[in-house]
């Protein structure tokens, strides 16, 4: 295809409207699928008898398989192509939610959800690639902002949607409330997704994608972009699987009220959009590192005894920390001047992998420590970050004062 000619969707047309709308159904879809146990924790935790630790694997071995599996996915649809693996993720994810709630035991349930992990890893390896793709460059950066609100949206509605049924009914039909959502909304992809005009299938070879990761670990920037994920992902979940327990416990709010809790999401929702004009009027380094510093201070004021002072807190805290995410991924397309592809899952996996592990062991730390030394643990953390941002922007100058490269990309907002 002539790509002078034809350079791919353009904004105002209705396969324009039906792609966006495609990707934002499949932000949801994935999301409300992969939280959607984490506003149940202290019920699951109480009716199973477990600890807190332990129920939090419902999440973190999801946000672990799908790590583990966004890199191989990625991989994939270089010869398969986007949509059938974006299709074939959230479809066989979907089946299998409907099934997980009635697991006859915790080992089970953890274990399924491992694989549902595994199964959605394909929509986040592929959705911004496709859009990348598919869409004139013109017109990216609008498309890719809606997909990242879908995917806040649908984190939100993976806690919101589970949390008000616990009010009428068991937390296994609770779960499963969440789970026909989610296929609803992969149904709704399938039916809107376009076909694919612009993709060419690469001939893969294990070697090779080996070789394109290492060399992005060798740019000090990437990989500082990569463990930047790793902590700040790893920070934000943890804090939002353990708060649930605090807000019952010390502040005696009842499990619907917790799950309202995560309308904070909202704030990311807006935060996510607004990055853009902040890192044009900034600078991506000292965006960076605006938003480390606002994760930190919110992180502190949490430690107050006091239930509103907690909720703003939370809520400048989830505001910089999406926003904080969607300025590093739109600065790795900026730095990858190739394997771009790999360059993202790469930030992904690392990004879920921070879920999983940091996530996990948190949990032990919750679990025998007091709420100040679990701040204070989580805000040691954030330092390393800070630190992390500062050498991002230090980077930046540097690179700034060289030649100028020809690459082009789009922010993810």
């Amino acid at each position: 295809m002539d790509t002078d000619e034809y350079r791919g969707i353009e904004r105002g047309s209705r396969t324009y409207l039906r792609a966006v709308l495609a990707m934002l159904a499949a932000g949801l879809a994935t999301f409300n699928s992969l939280y959607c146990t984490q506003a149940l924790l202290p019920t699951m935790t109480a009716d199973l008898g477990i600890t807190p630790a332990e129920s939090a694997l419902t999440v973190s071995v999801a946000t672990g398989m799908l790590a583990l599996c966004i890199v191989p996915a990625s991989i994939l649809s270089e010869k398969f192509g986007r949509g059938r693996v974006l299709i074939t993720s959230l479809a066989l994810a979907a089946v299998l939610g409907l099934i997980i709630p009635f697991a006859p035991g915790i080992a089970t349930l953890i274990a399924l959800r491992g694989l549902q992990g595994a199964m959605l890893a394909g929509a986040p390896a592929v959705a911004m690639t496709w859009l990348s793709e598919e869409l004139h460059p013109r017109d990216l950066g609008h498309a890719m902002g809606i997909y990242i609100a879908g995917n806040t949206v649908g984190g939100l509605m993976g806690r919101l949607i589970p949390a008000g049924l616990l009010e009428v009914t068991h937390w296994q039909f609770a779960l499963f409330g969440a789970s026909a959502a989610t296929l609803v909304f992969t149904v709704v992809m399938v039916a809107l997704l376009p076909q694919q005009k612009l993709f060419q299938p690469k001939k893969i070879t294990l070697r090779y994608e080996l070789a394109a990761m290492a060399g992005h670990w060798r740019n000090p920037r990437l990989a500082l972009l990569f463990l930047t994920a790793f902590l700040a992902m790893g920070t934000f979940v943890s804090l939002y699987n353990y708060l649930g327990f605090r807000m019952i416990d010390q502040f005696g709010l009842s499990e619907v009220l917790v799950g309202a809790v995560f309308l904070m999401y909202l704030s990311g929702t807006w935060s996510s959009a607004r990055a853009g004009a902040l890192r044009q009027r900034l600078g991506n380094g000292p965006t960076v590192i605006f938003l480390a510093i606002t994760m930190i201070v919110s992180m502190l004021v949490m430690a107050v005894d006091n239930l509103w002072v907690t909720v703003v807190a939370l809520f400048a805290f989830t505001a910089a920390f999406f926003a904080l995410h969607s300025s590093a991924s739109g600065w790795i397309g900026l730095i990858a001047t190739r394997d771009r592809a790999e360059a993202s899952s790469m930030y992904l996996f690392c990004y879920y992998v921070g879920s999983s592990v940091v996530g996990w062991f948190s949990g032990i730390i919750f679990t025998h420590a007091s709420w100040w030394v679990f701040v204070g643990y989580l805000t040691g953390s954030l330092l390393v970050l800070l630190v992390m941002t500062v050498m991002l922007a230090r980077l930046a100058r540097v690179e700034h004062s060289a030649p100028a490269t020809t690459a082009t990309a789009p922010a993810t907002t």
